[in-house]
């Protein structure tokens, strides 16, 4: 017995109409106008958007940071991605410099293997550029199906890596289907102002963004961009923040360069002001990039609509208020930089981007799901709803009204960005291959149940 879900609205990145899906086994076996229902259990969708499973390419999840480790681990973090409508994650495997690619690889399947409940893939950071390193880029490609990996220009003498490197994993990912993602800020520069601003006793948390300003962010940007057209490699601008940054992107691609951008969620709805909260409430909007302010805001939303940028992640990276963030009360520079986001993002981008008429319905999917599948070797298996495709299916309502607060969201984590904001569009049931997992805001699926899922090899693609 297959279920059809009938009644709603289909939307794909392509398309949006009436249609009855089936799902059979772990997949979608028909699309049609009205699918036969004998045999089958009935799902009426009626009033209701059908949309594929929402992928968020960018979190953070059980991950060592200065000092402490992320609030939410792989179960409790993908169980809130599931309930906010999230059906795939790619998460970030943390390489260290004294050990090889493969290590950080295995470390991460041990934090994800029997926890996560929706499926998962990786990416894997680069955090030097020695011969044997380098090295093994093509062969996590081709045995361990991760063909993302990421370099960061900033966290100096932590996460930092210099140009040399970043060329050369460039130019490796270049010749073997690999695409580069790139961290983009200044991190010398930003070293230098941060260290200015702790020898003035500045130590409140806005001087977390006044230190890391967008022009830092613009430059490495820029950088990131001339390296990879070098080197003849594809790039991806995680987390872009500002106008410069989103500009270098847009230019970029107009030039016929394979670049892409990332945004945020919380770089729509925040904003630098935020760091003003009373008290230490600032602390909870410390991240990198940092919070922009209005203008940067606008410009992001309007790159979304012409689908300049062409992700939106959640960068979840949870701590929480008491004993995390509190670690930097008398330094801005030791609050742990991130925030929980993995529950709203697409509640986020709903209610502020197709509800305010910024985007439609299709690019809404392109931008929580499609996009992420397609650059990171995932699609058509995820990111669409195709016969054949894995049936990852949202059953989205999107009159349904709720106000964010952290008393009751999912996150394993005391505090909420986005705490009292009311937005309009939840999911109602959320399918993971054909499963139920979630139910009105509740989660109904196994524990453990998510599967890792290898990424095809990059091919430079117009979206």
């Amino acid at each position: 017995m297959g279920t059809i879900i009938s009644g709603g609205t289909v939307v794909t990145a392509g398309d949006v109409g009436l249609a009855d899906v089936l799902l059979e086994g772990e997949v979608v076996s028909a699309l049609a106008k009205d699918i036969p229902r004998a045999g089958h259990e009935l799902v009426n969708a009626k009033g209701c958007l059908v949309m594929p499973g929402g992928i968020d390419p960018h979190t953070h999840l059980d991950m060592p940071f200065g000092g402490t480790i992320t609030a939410d681990d792989f179960k409790t973090g993908t169980t809130a991605a599931a309930i906010g409508g999230t059906t795939t994650i790619i998460d970030f495997a943390l390489h260290q410099k004294d050990k090889s690619l493969r290590e950080a690889l295995d470390t991460w399947h041990k934090k994800a293997r029997g926890k996560a409940v929706i499926d998962y893939a990786f990416h894997v950071s680069v955090a030097d550029g020695r011969d044997e390193i380098i090295a093994e880029i093509p062969q996590i490609i081709e045995t361990e199906g991760v063909s993302s990996f990421k370099v960061f220009m900033a966290y100096k003498n932590v996460l930092q890596v210099d140009d040399q490197t970043m060329f050369k994993v460039l130019k490796a990912c270049a010749r073997h289907g690999g695409l580069v993602q790139v961290h983009a800020e200044n991190g010398d520069v930003i070293d230098v102002l941060v260290n200015e601003a702790r020898a003035a006793g500045r130590k409140e948390p806005k001087h977390h963004a006044l230190t890391r300003p967008p022009q830092a962010e613009a430059e490495a940007t820029w950088r990131a961009i001339r390296l990879a057209e070098m080197a003849q490699a594809p790039l991806y601008v995680v987390h872009v923040t500002c106008a410069m940054a989103a500009d270098a992107v847009s230019e970029a691609r107009k030039w016929g360069l394979p670049v892409y951008g990332e945004t945020c969620e919380q770089y729509l709805v925040c904003d630098s002001s935020d760091y003003e909260r009373p008290g230490f409430e600032g602390a909870n909007y410390v991240m990198s990039p940092p919070l922009r302010g209005k203008a940067d805001q606008s410009a992001l939303l309007c790159k979304l609509k012409n689908m300049d940028l062409h992700t939106v992640a959640s960068d979840h990276c949870s701590f929480n208020h008491a004993k995390q963030k509190e670690l930097g009360r008398d330094d801005f520079s030791k609050i742990p930089n991130g925030a929980p986001t993995i529950e709203d993002r697409m509640a986020i981008l709903f209610h502020y981007g197709v509800n305010a008429g910024v985007i439609g319905l299709s690019s809404f999917v392109a931008l929580t799901s499609t996009n992420a599948a397609k650059l990171f070797g995932l699609y058509p298996r995820k990111g669409t709803i195709a016969v054949g495709s894995d049936a990852d299916i949202l059953i989205w309502d999107p009159g349904a009204a709720r106000t964010i607060c952290a008393a009751d969201h999912h996150m394993n984590v005391d505090n909420n960005i986005f705490e009292g904001m009311q937005v309009t569009g939840k999911p109602r049931s959320v399918f993971l291959r054909g499963s139920k997992i979630v139910e009105n805001g509740r989660f109904t699926g196994s524990a453990g149940s998510g599967v890792f899922q290898k990424s095809a090899k990059f091919f430079p693609i117009q979206l």
